[in-house]
């Protein structure tokens, strides 16, 4: 009886982190396409969007979280902070305001290729970093 009992746990166990694993390697950095947007509606956080400051929209990363993104065809960099929900388009992986999209140059062009890495994960554990608070 205990070693069913045993097995059953293990096996609810490697489910349970077969679950969070995946759930974390969607909200994983890395690399993908990008675009931008500059509405006047509300985000999913609640607040206004306002494309003038440098926010983004992630499908699974935190509210609040601060990530750099990267333009790999001209290499400039821009800190956003997550606040919306997106991209819903397939193959995108992060929207940035019109303000982010123009610090790395991909106004005209609309979309890019970008990589994208968390530099301050808000109030949120990320694995590998501690918590901090975000300012603003």
């Amino acid at each position: 009886m205990t070693t069913i009992r045993r097995s059953t746990f293990a096996a609810a166990s490697i489910a349970a982190f077969a679950t969070l694993g995946a759930a974390q390697a969607n909200a994983a950095p890395g690399c993908g396409h990008a675009s931008w947007y500059a509405l006047g509606s509300k985000t999913a956080s609640g607040e206004r969007m306002n494309p003038s400051l440098m926010t983004a929209a992630h499908r699974t990363l935190p509210f609040g979280t601060k990530v750099v993104v990267t333009n790999k065809r001209n290499g400039k960099s821009v800190v956003v902070r997550i606040n919306d929900r997106g991209p819903f388009i397939r193959g995108r992986v992060i929207d940035v305001s019109k303000a982010a999209a123009k610090n790395i140059g991909m106004i005209s062009s609309g979309t890019a290729q970008v990589c994208y890495q968390i530099v301050d994960a808000g109030n949120q554990k990320v694995p590998g970093k501690g918590l901090k608070a975000i300012e603003g």
